[in-house]
């Protein structure tokens, strides 16, 4: 049975909204791959808080404006989200949220979006902003969603679509926004820094083996931005002309290094699986470092917000919102522009900019896999 965060959906005005939120952009005719799945929070999310009782909710403009559809959807940006581009580039639509569709299989055939913001490995992580969809509710959200269609399909066909299709998994910050940067729980007293990133690269190889163990073959795991450089934290922490907070981007360092350790692991351990390791640290950076050449010039400040840096306040009105996102690399305290989503996602599919992906890139994912 579904979470019972399905019951907000079921409504008719909700069901008729969801024309509106769907992009225009067409796939190609021959998919690479048969489905996409996303797991994830606020990077991915593309609409499930929506339905959610929580301050973390971008369906308000100008959150979307420069979406296909210019309007707000969800999605924690100005247009497109990085498996927006990814869906195009496997000849996919755009992936509906899992609590934006009515539920039917027809409608979840082709991937479904699990992500919500707020949520990390941690199952309370976020929590202080309202209701999240965590990891593991979300994992329980696919299980669900996997048996519908082993009713629907059969046993062999859902197989074949799951073990072929690809899994998308981007998630951890807010262990650190929402929790171990908080103290939550007196957690930094617990814990040191590289013991919590333990902690949770730990947590996410059970749930990548409990993907597994329905079936689950082809990952992606993206690792964790440069949030030191987050509009939110130059303005908390003091930086005087826009230099990142270290102390924190090393934890994310940390963090992606133990999960590349951790995926090369799993990779030996499971060999008909297919894991790959994304680090959005090193793309991020290099987007930093080489804005002009990127077409960015404003590298600091978020183009939508309020305070020093725009980092005080999040996104709330098309008043503080800067005229044109294109020029800069942050969108709001915490996420990137459409632009930045772009690269990014350019370089997951193929390392078009720079090298980001261990041991192989997505599109040589694709490749390897049976047509």
């Amino acid at each position: 049975m579904k979470s019972s965060f399905v019951c907000l959906i079921i409504c008719s005005a909700l069901v008729e909204s969801r024309a509106l939120l769907q992009p225009s952009a067409a796939p190609s005719p021959l998919p690479l791959a048969p489905a996409l799945f996303v797991i994830g929070d606020s990077s991915v999310d593309c609409g499930t808080n929506n339905y959610l009782a929580t301050f973390a909710r971008a369906d308000h403009i100008p959150y979307g404006r420069d979406f296909d559809t210019h309007r707000p959807t969800g999605r924690f940006s100005n247009g497109r989200i990085p498996v927006d581009f990814l869906a195009l580039r496997l000849g996919l639509p755009f992936v509906p949220s899992y609590l934006g569709q009515t539920g039917a299989v027809e409608d979840m055939i082709k991937g479904v979006n699990y992500a919500s913001a707020g949520a990390g490995i941690i199952l309370s992580s976020g929590s202080e902003l309202g209701q999240h969809i965590s990891l593991t509710q979300q994992i329980q959200q696919f299980t669900d969603t996997f048996q519908q269609f082993i009713l629907t399909m059969g046993e062999d066909a859902a197989n074949t679509l799951i073990s072929n299709s690809i899994f998308y998994i981007s998630i951890g910050i807010n262990d650190y926004i929402h929790y171990y940067l908080l103290n939550v729980s007196n957690v930094d007293n617990l814990y040191l820094p590289w013991h919590f990133n333990h902690f949770l690269a730990s947590s996410l190889r059970q749930e990548i083996k409990n993907l597994y163990n329905v079936n689950v073959r082809k990952v992606v795991i993206t690792g964790l931005a440069p949030i030191g450089c987050a509009p939110h934290y130059l303005w908390q922490y003091g930086s005087q002309n826009g230099e990142c907070v270290e102390q924190i981007n090393d934890m994310a360092v940390e963090f992606n290094f133990l999960t590349r350790y951790m995926v090369e692991n799993l990779a030996a351990e499971l060999p008909d699986a297919t894991i790959i390791f994304c680090d959005v640290f090193e793309g991020s950076m290099d987007i930093l470092k080489n804005h002009e050449r990127y077409g960015f010039n404003v590298t600091s400040d978020a183009c939508c917000g309020f305070g020093k840096y725009k980092g005080w306040i999040m996104c709330l009105s098309p008043e503080m919102a800067c005229s044109n996102a294109s020029n800069h690399i942050w969108w709001d305290q915490f996420h990137p522009t459409d632009a930045v989503n772009a690269i990014l996602a350019d370089n997951i599919w193929n390392g078009q900019h720079a090298e980001m992906c261990y041991p192989m890139n997505l599109e040589n994912m694709v490749i390897q896999m049976p047509k």
